[in-house]
């Protein structure tokens, strides 16, 4: 019923025959995402909203970026960044969560499916390293601020955020690798909403154990390597700011880095569950509304949260919407 990439392997199994029977088999070309039982108008109202919110506030932010001089800054620099893969993470999975979403059998073929967890995992490799990173500027801005402007050049800020990316690209490259050496001997079938990881190794036949030993070792060095030093950064710019002797100091100090830590708390804690769930007491209903934190809902919210609690792009966010006359009068 289903046909299968050449890279694919056969499982022992279903070739009793041995080599000679691999002639005989067929291969699959497409998942089936259980996830969908039928279709439903109702979650492609409610991603499409949550898309469309997504898009909307990370592309405000990376106009607020590129017009307003003000924010022409390391921090910012960062932030749109930041900003841009947002915008990639929704994109990758939720135009093909919107088609399925009134489909009555939801799937994804299987060279789309590759092709989604390569740039689902670009996207998360890279962006944990962006937000340590990120955390790393704001203790030089902070912890040495007589250094700043040479310790975040332009040229360390565009270095840096181009090895992000290829950070990121080269993990989503390994486990992409190891995703096509897979088998999969009975109908394909996915627990999941979209192509990730953890569901393609449970509905895998075949060893799986390089693929595991590499998503422990990524979440090791791309998780929580650069979740270590964003703590490190932070415990730095904490002793750095309660020395400050000016009450104003501190909170303006302050001000600047609790978006980003709230940002990098809920991205590193929704990325954890997601990637290291523990197998005993597998929920498959769990697993989805985890991922769906992680990929969909996360990269909607980071924007709200850098306008909400961030003065510099508050004002200019109200000077691009009223202008300069009207701002004066705020």
């Amino acid at each position: 019923q289903y046909s299968v990439p050449h890279s694919a392997r056969f499982c022992p199994q279903t070739n009793p025959a041995g080599p000679m029977a691999v002639e005989n088999q067929t291969h699959v070309t497409e998942f089936t995402l259980l996830s969908f039982s039928h279709g439903q108008p109702f979650l492609f109202v409610l991603f499409l909203a949550v898309y469309l919110a997504t898009l909307l506030g990370n592309s405000a932010i990376l106009a607020l970026v590129l017009l307003d001089p003000h924010l022409h800054s390391p921090m910012y620099f960062f932030l749109s960044h930041l900003s841009c893969l947002d915008i990639c993470y929704s994109s990758v999975t939720v135009p093909k969560i919107l088609a399925n979403a009134l489909r009555p059998q939801a799937t994804i073929s299987y060279c789309g499916c590759l092709a989604q967890m390569f740039f689902l995992m670009w996207c998360a490799g890279t962006e944990c390293v962006l937000l340590a990173v990120m955390a790393y500027d704001r203790y030089a801005a902070i912890c040495q601020p007589l250094r700043y402007v040479h310790t975040m050049s332009w040229g360390v800020c565009v270095a840096a955020a181009t090895g992000c990316w290829l950070w990121g690209m080269l993990d989503s490259a390994v486990h992409t690798l190891l995703a096509t050496r897979l088998s999969f001997c009975r109908a394909a079938r996915l627990q999941h909403i979209f192509c990730d990881v953890p569901p393609l190794l449970r509905a895998a036949c075949s060893n799986t154990h390089p693929s595991e030993v590499a998503l422990h070792a990524a979440s090791i060095f791309v998780g929580l390597g650069p979740f270590l030093l964003v703590i490190v950064s932070y415990l730095r710019i904490l002793a750095t700011i309660i020395q400050m002797p000016v009450a104003t100091s501190r909170r303006k100090a302050f001000s600047t880095c609790s978006a980003h830590l709230l940002v990098v708390t809920l991205y590193f804690v929704t990325a954890n569950l997601n990637y290291n769930r523990p197998s005993s007491g597998y929920s498959p209903a769990a697993d989805t509304l985890v991922s769906t934190l992680y990929c969909i809902v996360t990269p909607m919210l980071n924007p709200l949260i850098y306008s909400l609690r961030n003065q510099e792009v508050r004002g200019a966010l109200r000077k691009a919407v009223w202008g300069q006359g009207t701002l004066a009068c705020l």
